[in-house]
Protein backbone atom coordinates (compact mmCIF):
# COMPACT_ATOMS: atom_id res chain seq x y z
CA UNK A 1 0.00 0.00 0.00
CA UNK A 2 2.93 2.37 0.59
CA UNK A 3 3.61 2.36 -3.18
CA UNK A 4 0.10 3.71 -3.81
CA UNK A 5 0.83 6.62 -1.47
CA UNK A 6 4.15 7.54 -3.08
CA UNK A 7 3.67 10.99 -4.71
CA UNK A 8 6.93 10.73 -6.61
CA UNK A 9 5.81 7.52 -8.29
CA UNK A 10 2.40 8.95 -9.22
CA UNK A 11 3.87 12.17 -10.60
CA UNK A 12 6.51 10.28 -12.60
CA UNK A 13 3.84 7.92 -13.96
CA UNK A 14 1.67 10.87 -15.01
CA UNK A 15 4.59 12.52 -16.80
CA UNK A 16 5.50 9.27 -18.57
CA UNK A 17 1.87 8.90 -19.65
CA UNK A 18 1.74 12.47 -20.99
CA UNK A 19 4.79 11.87 -23.17
CA UNK A 20 3.38 8.56 -24.42
CA UNK A 21 -0.04 10.02 -25.19
CA UNK A 22 0.87 13.37 -26.72
CA UNK A 23 4.26 13.22 -28.42
CA UNK A 24 2.85 12.19 -31.81
CA UNK A 25 1.56 15.62 -32.83
CA UNK A 26 3.23 18.96 -32.01
CA UNK A 27 0.10 21.10 -32.15
CA UNK A 28 -2.66 18.56 -31.69
CA UNK A 29 -5.56 17.69 -33.93
CA UNK A 30 -9.16 16.65 -33.64
CA UNK A 31 -7.93 13.19 -32.64
CA UNK A 32 -4.84 14.01 -30.59
CA UNK A 33 -3.76 16.34 -27.81
CA UNK A 34 -0.84 18.68 -28.53
CA UNK A 35 2.64 17.58 -27.52
CA UNK A 36 3.15 18.03 -23.77
CA UNK A 37 6.93 17.52 -23.84
CA UNK A 38 7.92 21.06 -22.85
CA UNK A 39 5.48 20.99 -19.93
CA UNK A 40 6.50 17.47 -18.89
CA UNK A 41 10.16 18.38 -18.46
CA UNK A 42 9.36 21.65 -16.68
CA UNK A 43 6.89 19.93 -14.34
CA UNK A 44 9.35 17.10 -13.79
CA UNK A 45 11.93 19.58 -12.58
CA UNK A 46 9.35 21.43 -10.50
CA UNK A 47 7.92 18.39 -8.72
CA UNK A 48 10.69 15.77 -9.00
CA UNK A 49 13.92 17.69 -9.58
CA UNK A 50 14.88 17.69 -5.92
CA UNK A 51 13.87 14.13 -5.01
CA UNK A 52 16.32 11.28 -4.71
CA UNK A 53 16.56 9.75 -8.16
CA UNK A 54 15.35 12.93 -9.89
CA UNK A 55 18.07 12.79 -12.53
CA UNK A 56 17.21 9.15 -13.22
CA UNK A 57 13.62 10.23 -13.85
CA UNK A 58 14.88 12.94 -16.23
CA UNK A 59 16.94 10.31 -18.06
CA UNK A 60 13.94 7.97 -18.22
CA UNK A 61 11.79 10.72 -19.75
CA UNK A 62 14.50 11.55 -22.31
CA UNK A 63 14.80 7.90 -23.34
CA UNK A 64 11.01 7.58 -23.49
CA UNK A 65 10.74 10.60 -25.81
CA UNK A 66 13.32 9.07 -28.15
CA UNK A 67 11.52 5.71 -28.13
CA UNK A 68 8.15 7.35 -28.85
CA UNK A 69 9.76 9.28 -31.72
CA UNK A 70 11.28 6.06 -33.06
CA UNK A 71 7.90 4.34 -32.92
CA UNK A 72 6.07 7.31 -34.45
CA UNK A 73 8.48 7.57 -37.37
CA UNK A 74 8.91 3.86 -38.07
CA UNK A 75 5.43 2.52 -37.34
CA UNK A 76 2.89 5.36 -37.12
CA UNK A 77 3.69 7.25 -40.31
CA UNK A 78 5.02 10.43 -38.67
CA UNK A 79 7.62 12.27 -40.75
CA UNK A 80 11.25 11.88 -39.67
CA UNK A 81 12.24 15.22 -41.20
CA UNK A 82 13.20 16.70 -37.82
CA UNK A 83 15.44 13.78 -36.86
CA UNK A 84 18.86 14.98 -37.96
CA UNK A 85 22.23 15.38 -36.29
CA UNK A 86 20.60 18.18 -34.28
CA UNK A 87 18.19 15.72 -32.62
CA UNK A 88 20.63 15.05 -29.76
CA UNK A 89 20.39 18.71 -28.75
CA UNK A 90 16.85 18.06 -27.56
CA UNK A 91 18.57 16.64 -24.48
CA UNK A 92 19.85 20.15 -23.73
CA UNK A 93 16.53 21.81 -24.58
CA UNK A 94 14.53 19.44 -22.37
CA UNK A 95 17.12 19.55 -19.60
CA UNK A 96 16.89 23.36 -19.61
CA UNK A 97 13.15 23.02 -18.96
CA UNK A 98 13.80 20.51 -16.17
CA UNK A 99 16.45 22.64 -14.45
CA UNK A 100 14.44 25.86 -14.63
CA UNK A 101 11.54 23.95 -13.05
CA UNK A 102 13.92 22.55 -10.43
CA UNK A 103 15.28 26.03 -9.75
CA UNK A 104 11.78 27.43 -9.31
CA UNK A 105 10.52 24.60 -7.06
CA UNK A 106 11.52 26.17 -3.70
CA UNK A 107 9.70 29.37 -4.71
CA UNK A 108 6.55 27.60 -5.91
CA UNK A 109 3.44 28.09 -3.87
CA UNK A 110 -0.20 28.56 -4.72
CA UNK A 111 -0.38 32.29 -4.07
CA UNK A 112 -0.85 34.97 -6.73
CA UNK A 113 2.84 35.88 -6.42
CA UNK A 114 3.90 32.22 -6.58
CA UNK A 115 1.74 31.47 -9.61
CA UNK A 116 2.92 34.63 -11.38
CA UNK A 117 6.50 33.53 -10.80
CA UNK A 118 5.66 30.04 -12.04
CA UNK A 119 4.16 31.51 -15.20
CA UNK A 120 7.25 33.65 -15.79
CA UNK A 121 9.59 30.70 -15.15
CA UNK A 122 7.57 28.49 -17.51
CA UNK A 123 7.65 31.10 -20.29
CA UNK A 124 11.40 31.65 -19.79
CA UNK A 125 12.10 27.90 -19.78
CA UNK A 126 9.94 27.29 -22.84
CA UNK A 127 11.66 30.16 -24.65
CA UNK A 128 15.10 28.83 -23.78
CA UNK A 129 14.20 25.31 -24.92
CA UNK A 130 12.73 26.66 -28.17
CA UNK A 131 15.90 28.62 -28.90
CA UNK A 132 18.20 25.67 -28.11
CA UNK A 133 16.17 23.27 -30.27
CA UNK A 134 15.89 25.64 -33.22
CA UNK A 135 19.41 27.06 -33.21
CA UNK A 136 20.85 23.53 -33.15
CA UNK A 137 18.44 22.49 -35.91
CA UNK A 138 19.52 25.45 -38.04
CA UNK A 139 23.21 24.77 -37.50
CA UNK A 140 23.26 20.97 -37.71
CA UNK A 141 20.30 19.70 -39.74
CA UNK A 142 21.95 20.32 -43.09
CA UNK A 143 18.77 21.78 -44.60
CA UNK A 144 19.52 25.48 -44.38
CA UNK A 145 22.84 26.06 -46.13
CA UNK A 146 21.49 28.84 -48.35
CA UNK A 147 19.08 30.29 -45.78
CA UNK A 148 20.31 33.19 -43.70
CA UNK A 149 19.93 33.36 -39.93
CA UNK A 150 17.30 36.11 -40.08
CA UNK A 151 15.24 34.23 -42.67
CA UNK A 152 15.34 31.06 -40.57
CA UNK A 153 14.47 32.95 -37.38
CA UNK A 154 11.51 34.58 -39.11
CA UNK A 155 10.40 31.21 -40.45
CA UNK A 156 10.44 29.38 -37.09
CA UNK A 157 9.19 32.31 -35.02
CA UNK A 158 5.65 31.52 -36.15
CA UNK A 159 5.81 28.34 -34.02
CA UNK A 160 7.23 29.95 -30.88
CA UNK A 161 3.93 31.12 -29.45
CA UNK A 162 2.30 27.73 -29.90
CA UNK A 163 5.15 25.83 -28.22
CA UNK A 164 5.17 28.11 -25.19
CA UNK A 165 1.37 28.50 -24.97
CA UNK A 166 0.80 24.74 -25.07
CA UNK A 167 3.41 24.23 -22.35
CA UNK A 168 1.86 26.94 -20.17
CA UNK A 169 -1.62 25.46 -20.70
CA UNK A 170 -0.47 22.01 -19.55
CA UNK A 171 1.38 23.56 -16.60
CA UNK A 172 -1.79 25.46 -15.70
CA UNK A 173 -3.75 22.20 -15.75
CA UNK A 174 -1.10 20.63 -13.51
CA UNK A 175 -1.40 23.52 -11.04
CA UNK A 176 -5.19 23.11 -10.97
CA UNK A 177 -4.68 19.40 -10.31
CA UNK A 178 -2.15 20.28 -7.63
CA UNK A 179 -4.74 22.50 -5.97
CA UNK A 180 -7.39 19.79 -6.16
CA UNK A 181 -5.32 16.96 -4.71
CA UNK A 182 -2.95 18.94 -2.53
CA UNK A 183 0.48 18.03 -3.92
CA UNK A 184 2.99 20.18 -2.10
CA UNK A 185 6.35 21.48 -3.26
CA UNK A 186 8.92 24.00 -2.20
CA UNK A 187 8.13 25.79 1.04
CA UNK A 188 5.53 23.26 2.21
CA UNK A 189 7.99 20.39 1.89
CA UNK A 190 10.72 22.34 3.70
CA UNK A 191 8.38 23.12 6.61
CA UNK A 192 7.55 19.42 6.98
CA UNK A 193 11.26 18.62 7.21
CA UNK A 194 11.78 21.02 10.14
Amino acid sequence: MKVLQNKTLWIAAALVALIALTRFNHFGSSAALPDASYAVYFLGGLFLGRVRGGLAILALLLVEAALVDYYAINFAGVSGWCVTSAYGFLVFAYSALWFVGRWYAPRHDLTVKGLSGLFAAAVAAGSLAFVIANVSFYLLAGYFGSMGVWEFATSVSQYYGSYVAVAVAYIGCAVILQMLIGISTGKAQRSKAV
